[in-house]
């Protein structure tokens, strides 16, 4: 297997918006995930430690990722790039789990966003501008964003 660890020190950025990716799994320490990075639309989407994984959606389907990954403390992490994952999965069950258990808790927290958001919908009523910005946060870090930012502008009359 060629997965291999790496260190990051604090403030180092792990992963940029827009760029290609290997996938990574936090042994130690923690990181921040951003989206808008260094921009006036920079948003904190959550902070990351031991056993979290990034990088593998956007490694999986080959698409450059859609958040910002900055160590919030000294990391150390496991490195996938994708020509190694075949082996990496072969010969690491039980970080698969956890990369699986990481991919399902997006989806879940995800699944929970929306909900509120068709709540919101269906109640006929002019959106909680609250509801509406936790929405909007929580699908940025999904890159859902557009979809959202549609769907909020219908609703608020914006389009």
């Amino acid at each position: 297997m060629n997965a291999k660890m790496v260190k990051f020190t604090q403030e180092t950025i792990i992963v940029r918006e827009g760029s290609n990716t290997d996938m990574y799994k936090i042994i130690s320490g923690h990181a921040e995930v951003y989206v808008g990075f260094g921009t006036k639309q920079e948003a904190l989407i959550r902070i990351i430690g031991p056993q979290s994984c990034f990088g593998e959606i956007g490694m999986l389907l080959d698409k450059p990722s859609i958040y910002t990954v900055r160590a919030y403390s000294d990391i150390l992490a496991l490195r996938i790039r994708k020509e190694d994952m075949f082996d990496f999965v072969s010969e690491n069950q039980r970080n698969v789990i956890d990369i699986m258990h990481n991919m399902a808790s997006t989806m879940m927290t995800m699944n929970y966003h929306i909900d509120l958001l068709i709540k919101e919908i269906e109640s006929g009523q002019q959106p909680d501008v609250n509801t509406l910005q936790k929405a909007r946060k929580a699908m940025k870090g999904y890159g859902m964003y557009r979809s959202i930012q549609e769907a909020s502008d219908r609703l608020t009359g914006r389009k």
